[in-house]
């Protein structure tokens, strides 16, 4: 072979070596990973401190000493259970809630000055307000509930359900002396009279809305005292300022007739039944609609100096106006309207705050 043929031998198979290498697939590119960016380092922010709670200093297991309540025998129910319910909570001290009448209970606030809240079933009078002034008190009034106001009888008494309030006055002022006088189809039995004693809120309430409205004076107006006199001279007639007395009375007789707060009648209605007045039933519902005639107020008193004096005490009535209505109707009575018991809080806020 010359050497222009080795030459040109040689230079196809370069060339065909040069031709695979370029139909060869390319090898892959290395993968560059984008450099990433750390996360900004985060700055702890401190956390604030919960706001202190401006009525921690009212906890009852803040507070020291006794408190002294007295008054309505119809609020010393609610009282005790607040009471109770206030030394579960870790009040160490003593809270006393002595039954002795409305009238009494402003007495010992008003003039003696030995309690420190007085139970009314009743607001106060324009008298008892002048009692306080003269030793330096002025009373601040906390509505907590309501009462419907329970005429019973017997629940042996099978013969009245139904009585209208003329009727009922009748009956308390002596003019009705037996049940068929009130109505010709009852027994001819002579009506015995329980009622409270004229210490009584109760008594008060229900001298002015039954029977005042048929002892009229010189001018034709219903004049509470004469209806006091009559009821109270009433020949035969029962008084005590415990109602449980009262219940005692009314169920041991088919023609006995009573009233007292609602709570009374729970606690005793196997053996006693709430008459209906004009109709109505003494219930949740009449009594917040306003029909049943006989519901009522409830209040507690106080006064600003002895809530400045006495922590206790302003931490037995925030604590008391803060929980009346979870506890109020178990024990017989009704919440007051939500802008009456708003008005309690705005009062007390107002005379702690002096």
């Amino acid at each position: 072979m010359s050497k222009s043929v080795r030459s040109f031998v040689f230079a196809v198979i370069a060339t065909s070596f040069l031709l695979a290498a370029c139909g060869a697939p390319a090898a892959e590119a290395p993968v560059v990973e984008e450099p990433t960016t750390a996360p900004a380092p985060t700055t702890a922010v401190p956390t604030e401190a919960a706001p202190e709670d401006p009525m921690a200093m009212y906890a009852p297991d803040a507070v020291e000493g006794d408190v002294v309540t007295a008054g309505s025998s119809t609020v010393f129910p609610l009282s005790e259970r607040m009471a109770e319910l206030f030394q579960q909570e870790g009040f160490a001290g003593n809270v006393t809630v002595d039954s002795i009448g409305s009238g009494a209970g402003f007495e010992r606030f008003c003039v003696a000055g030995e309690t420190d809240i007085a139970n009314a079933s009743r607001a106060i009078k324009d008298g008892e307000v002048e009692s306080c002034a003269a030793i330096g008190r002025e009373p601040i009034e906390f509505r907590v509930g309501t009462d419907a106001l329970a005429v019973v009888v017997s629940a042996e008494n099978d013969f009245v359900t139904d009585l209208s309030k003329e009727q009922l006055g009748k009956i308390f002022t002596g003019e009705f002396t037996t049940w068929n006088q009130v109505d010709p189809s009852f027994p001819a039995e002579a009506i015995e009279v329980y009622s409270p004693g004229a210490d009584s809120g109760t008594f008060d309430y229900f001298v002015e809305a039954v029977v005042a409205p048929l002892t009229l004076n010189a001018d034709g107006k219903a004049d509470t005292k004469l209806g006091e006199e009559a009821l109270l001279g009433l020949e035969g007639a029962q008084f005590s300022e415990d109602d449980n007395v009262l219940v005692q009375g009314v169920e041991g007789s088919p023609y006995a007739i009573g009233y007292f707060g609602y709570a009374y009648f729970v606690e005793n209605q196997v053996a006693l039944k709430a008459l209906n007045i004009e109709g109505v039933a003494p219930n949740q519902e009449d009594v917040d609609n306003g029909s049943y005639p006989l519901a009522r107020p409830l209040f507690i008193y106080s006064d600003a100096k002895i809530l400045a004096e006495k922590p206790q005490v302003a931490a037995f009535i925030y604590f008391y106006l803060s929980n009346v209505n979870d506890n109020i109707v178990d024990v017989g009575y009704f919440p007051a309207p939500a802008d009456a018991l708003q008005a309690s809080m705005d009062a007390f806020m107002a005379a702690a705050s002096k």
